[in-house]
């Protein structure tokens, strides 16, 4: 039995209206296959089935046979040349749909010979959102903290502690061995593990460097293929060169609060995980929404602080957006919080302020002076940006 994603079914017959090519990624687990099985009148082919790379060695006769049907290709980067098939059904069998999956961006593996530019869409299928955890039958957000957004791990019973180091070693097996030149297995797991201890923390390489004993320019490429395979989320600074910017160091987030908090050995929540928890599942929740990774943060040298920040290309506008699991209302609280949005809008004067809270039901707007901040809800902030055409 499948769950019926409705938010996520809509994406995919959406892109299929547009190109017959669909390129669905997201790491180990996060519900790529599950999700191309609930798809009504779809063929499944495993990739990883000797069958199936045999039956896939004509790719025009297969293609052929399959006019006028809606396919699934999982794991298609067990097949010899998949960008092969992909351009093939692309340019000459239009009404063969496709959805093919993958656990990294399309250009990551050497396997792809062709990227497919302006053949495919692509759809990025993140750990659960919040919308997913009431499909899933639980909308405890602390549950979604600890357990994360892996859809097997969320609905576990008891915190499935093996499993998150099961998920390490088949990351390797079948994920980097497989597609990456990867040489050190023991240096870039202990790379994986201590950049998750340190999600939402400032990146340097050389701190990473000496603990798994590999150069930094190894640690970089380390980095490069973790964002490729989305285990870490590269968050790099705004600025617009100004001498009282940070403009160098970039944040990393890993993409999984479960996957977080094992690497820290939290096993049960306390008051101050909270906020930093919060804070991963609304970056989650942008990414998602939006399929985006054009997000940034903000700080200056005097430490004041801006969570994410998103531009608006088409008119140059810059929303910048504070994740607090809790808002209080207490003019002290609120004149604290709202130093930071004044900084930034002494320097980047156009834009909408959002504090983005776990306790708010309807958006408020609060006015300090000349700045106005709107506390919304996580799908309220989603309806913003969509509606100002961000992401």
């Amino acid at each position: 039995m499948f769950i019926n994603r409705p938010f996520w079914q809509k994406m995919i017959f959406d892109a299929w209206s547009e190109r017959n090519i669909i390129w669905l990624m997201g790491i180990r687990r996060v519900g790529k296959t599950s999700l191309c099985k609930s798809l009504e009148n779809i063929e499944y082919f495993d990739c990883e089935s000797p069958r199936v790379r045999q039956l896939l060695i004509d790719p025009e006769g297969f293609l052929e046979s399959k006019q006028d049907t809606y396919i699934t290709l999982d794991e298609i980067h067990r097949l010899d040349n998949p960008s092969e098939l992909l351009k093939l059904a692309a340019d000459h069998y239009p009404r063969v749909k496709i959805i093919a999956t993958g656990s990294s961006t399309l250009g990551a593996s050497a396997k792809f010979k062709d990227t497919l530019t302006g053949r495919k869409n692509e759809i990025w299928l993140p750990p659960m959102l919040f919308q997913d955890m009431e499909l899933f039958g639980n909308t405890d957000i602390r549950h979604r903290f600890l357990f994360g957004g892996l859809p097997s791990f969320f609905t576990a019973q008891q915190l499935p502690e093996k499993y998150f180091q099961e998920w390490i070693d088949a990351f390797w097996a079948k994920d980097i061995q497989d597609i990456f030149s990867v040489g050190k297995r023991f240096a870039f797991q202990k790379f994986t593990e201590l950049l998750l201890a340190n999600s939402g923390g400032l990146f340097e390489a050389t701190r990473y460097s000496v603990s798994c004993e590999v150069s930094r320019q190894t640690i970089a490429n380390y980095l490069d293929v973790l964002e490729e395979t989305f285990v870490v989320h590269v968050i790099r600074p705004f600025s617009t060169h100004r001498p009282t910017e940070i403009v160098m160091a970039p944040k990393v987030y890993g993409f999984d609060t479960g996957f977080v908090c094992h690497a820290k050995g939290i096993s049960e929540l306390r008051a101050e995980d909270v906020g930093f928890m919060w804070e991963h599942c609304v970056l989650n929740e942008i990414q998602g929404q939006l399929q985006t990774r054009s997000i940034q943060y903000w700080r200056d040298r005097a430490g004041h602080e801006i969570d994410f920040i998103l531009r608006n290309k088409k008119d140059n506008s810059i929303t910048a957006i504070e994740c607090k699991f809790f808002t209080h209302q207490d003019d002290s609280a609120m004149a604290a919080l709202a130093k930071n949005f004044k900084a930034f809008r002494r320097l980047y004067p156009q834009g909408n302020n959002f504090v983005v809270a776990n306790n708010i039901d309807t958006s408020i707007k609060r006015q300090y002076e000349e700045l106005s901040i709107f506390f919304v809800s996580p799908g309220d902030l989603i309806a913003e940006l969509i509606k100002a055409k961000i992401g």
